[in-house]
């Protein structure tokens, strides 16, 4: 009888037969085969062929999805000859019921391509995929972790003291029950004592024997009374006391600081928009009802706008003549005058009526304003005032300080913006910390034996060159006095001084007319000139210039202090301000009491300009930051605006105020196109540059288009044109001398 053995193959032809994984030895006994329910020994049979026999896969018996006929096997003889006793020998078959064993368990994650959910897990996988592509940078993912056990429950105890319970009690007639619920009806308080002294004597007439009763209720409710009134009074103290702390403390001033700040952005929203040069966003208050009109409205202006626009044009077309060359038939551009427009004033109940005699802003804080407050007449002399003002808060200075005589001159420190050094009339100079709480001043120069026996008619923080000795870089504060001392101080422990220059008097050079007798010698009070302003070179500080009471401006070095280098003359008056141009450093500037501004060279000894375009007193002037022709100035009458690129002769633009109010300083903003203005009253105004054409030209050396008509003749006929090219006018100048 020939055995055959089973193999199995996949769909491909593959062979899959499972192979055993243990060999055994031929002569071991012969195990029992299972099949279904019943047990066959096999005879000559390996134990580990009985051991896959009984080992039987769960999907071949249990599972009705996997059958016979999905596995092909392919049989094939086995040769082995059994012999008669073989065929002769019992065979016992025995029938048991036996255990599942289940060797593995893996449920598939695969499906197949034909099943009905196919198409729903394909769905699902693309979102998955989609999901995890779009998550990284996504703001919809975070990645958290959060415990979600709750916490156990704790017991908390406290103790305090313990509570005493007393009783009391008062005696109380009806009498008296009747008295208490009727004093607020009796209104003078005299009645009501009255009252009560005639209702007691009757109620003793009558019934005796309740008096004392009645006079023992009473004294109990009144001291009662009395308690109940003093703990009130208590109490009434202590809320007050709470009050008050509140209300000074540290906490509670600083919200009221931030709410007024928040207050005054609100108010002043505009203003401040057009002070730091940012559009100003107003939106005009539209309903539904009138929007109609509205649209109407802006079609009629603009349909006026356009038809005045068009006769422009045709006026201009009706000029031109075609008999004159196409270069010089050229219409008039139309410009737009520059102009100063108010933005809001700095000045409160404490400044009212006071002088404003000098303006500095801070060297790190450019929304920072030092204003100084004292006359500069010896009669109208009154206590003085220096107040910082802030951009946040144009209503209220952020710092106060006091002083005993009048403020002339101040400005803050370079190094440390925290110090405002402030000069008075009196002549002594002083050093506030701004960052203090307190108002008294760090540093006093009445302490020093050099102190200043004049006023103090300006003021200057100034730092050392490079190529100075080391034992001289330290910062230097620079005041000129009318006692005719340029000092210099050295901030320390106290203010120690030296002196820069002592301007002498310059002798008299008038001579004797003809047939004029010899004049007497003039006997001078002082040998010493009064010293009423000064300015350092911008380029080298060892030079600066000083202006003097007699109308001199002389040229010093800080290396020699006996002699001028040069002395300039042209002025008939005090000289109240010098200042040397910041971009062409040759020149300089100077007003005077002669109501004249003049344009001077260094390399020149008498004004190449001279601008007097009122007769008032010129108190103060400033060059613009911005370009190296504009110039502000104030006389008592006015404020004026020079462009040197657009003319000569007359300011480009000017501002009056009230006949009353005289104009005392004038400061340009820092790095906005604006102006402040100080007067007479307690103000200063700040004012925004509109329509400046030449704010932005910081070069000397390179021609402008001007504003002037110039002649051109052609064929006899005389035509004016604007924007004509000139060569610089201050290039020019300096290139006589």
């Amino acid at each position: 009888m020939e055995e055959y053995a089973v193999r199995v193959f996949d769909d491909e032809g593959k062979d899959v037969t499972p192979h055993p994984l243990f060999h055994s030895d031929p002569d071991a006994a012969v195990p029992r085969r299972t099949c279904g329910s019943s047990s066959i020994s096999k005879p000559n049979a390996s134990p580990m062929e009985s051991m896959l026999d009984e080992t039987v896969e769960p999907g071949s018996q249990g599972d009705p999805a996997v059958s016979l006929s999905d596995v092909q096997v392919r049989p094939e003889e086995i040769k082995e000859q059994l012999t008669e006793e073989d065929l002769d020998r019992r065979v016992d078959i025995y029938l048991t019921d036996t255990e599942t064993i289940w060797m593995l368990d893996m449920p598939s994650v695969v499906a197949s391509v034909e099943s009905e959910d196919a198409g729903r897990i394909l769905e699902r996988n693309k979102i998955y995929v989609d999901i995890c592509k779009n998550r990284p940078g996504n703001d919809r993912f975070a990645e958290k972790m959060m415990q979600t056990i709750n916490g156990a429950a704790k017991n908390k105890e406290v103790q305090c003291d313990k509570i005493v319970m007393e009783d009391k009690g008062v005696v109380v007639t009806s009498w008296d029950l009747y008295d208490s619920f009727n004093v607020s009806e009796i209104e003078p308080a005299s009645k009501g004592e009255a009252t009560n002294g005639k209702s007691s004597t009757s109620h003793t007439t009558k019934k005796h024997d309740q008096t004392a009763s009645v006079t023992s209720a009473r004294g109990n409710i009144t001291s009662v009374t009395t308690l109940e009134s003093a703990a009130l009074a208590r109490t009434h103290k202590k809320e007050k006391n709470h009050f008050e702390a509140i209300l000074t403390s540290e906490k509670f001033q600083q919200d009221l600081f931030f709410m007024e700040r928040v207050l005054m952005e609100n108010i002043f929203q505009p203003k401040l928009a057009a002070y730091r040069q940012f559009p100003v966003l107003i939106d005009p208050p539209v309903t539904s009802d009138s929007a109609g009109t509205v649209v109407a409205v802006k079609e009629a202006k603009q349909e006026e706008h356009d038809k005045g626009k068009k006769d422009k044009e045709e006026q201009k077309e009706a000029l031109i003549d075609p008999s004159i060359p196409s270069d010089l038939n050229k219409p008039m551009e139309e410009t737009v005058p520059p102009s100063l427009e108010q933005l809001w004033s700095y000045t409160c109940d404490l400044t009212q009526g006071l002088n404003v005699s000098s303006m500095a802003w801070n060297k790190v804080n450019p929304d920072l304003l030092a204003v100084g407050y004292g006359a500069f007449d010896f009669k109208e002399q009154k206590k003085g005032l220096a107040c910082c003002w802030s951009l946040k808060n144009p209503m209220w200075p952020e710092h106060i300080f006091q002083c005993e005589h009048g403020v002339t001159a101040l400005d803050f420190s370079i190094a440390s913006p925290n110090l405002l050094a402030v000069g008075t009339y009196s002549g002594t100079i002083t050093i506030h910390n701004v960052q203090s709480s307190t108002t008294t001043a760090i540093l006093n120069s009445r302490d020093s034996s050099e102190s200043h026996t004049g006023p103090v008619w300006q003021l200057k923080w100034l730092e050392q060159d490079s190529n100075t000795a080391e034992d001289d870089k330290r910062e230097r504060l620079i005041s000129v006095s009318a006692d005719g001392r340029l000092t210099k101080w050295l901030v320390q422990k106290e203010l120690n001084c030296t002196d820069l220059m002592k301007i002498k008097r310059a002798g008299s050079e008038k001579k004797n007319l003809p047939r004029e007798k010899e004049r007497k010698s003039v006997v001078l009070i002082s040998r010493q000139a009064a010293g009423m302003c000064f300015d350092f070179h911008p380029k080298d500080t060892n030079f600066y210039l000083a202006g003097t009471e007699e109308g001199l401006i002389h040229k010093c070095s800080c290396s020699y202090d006996q002699q001028f280098l040069e002395t300039y003359k042209g002025h008939k008056g005090p000289v109240y301000k010098v200042a040397w141009n910041p971009f062409s450093t040759d020149m300089f500037l100077s007003c005077s009491a002669d109501w004249s501004i003049k344009l001077w060279h260094q390399n020149s000894q008498t004004p190449i300009l001279t601008f007097s375009s009122t007769t008032t007193v010129v108190h103060d002037i400033m060059w613009s930051p911005k370009s190296v022709f504009i110039f502000a100035a104030v006389n008592e009458s006015r404020v004026e605006i020079w462009d040197l690129s657009v003319s000569i002769l007359d300011p480009v633009t000017t501002h009056s105020g009230n006949p009353e109010v005289k104009f005392t300083s004038v400061l340009f903003a820092k790095n906005t196109d604006c102006l402040l203005v100080g007067d007479s009253r307690g103000e200063v105004s700040v004012f925004e540059l509109q329509n400046l054409a030449a704010s932005s030209s910081t070069k000397v050396g390179l021609p402008r288009k001007r504003r002037w008509s110039s002649v051109v003749c052609v064929s006899g006929t005389l035509f004016f044109r604007k924007g004509f090219l000139l060569k610089n006018l201050v290039d020019d100048l300096a290139s006589r001398y």
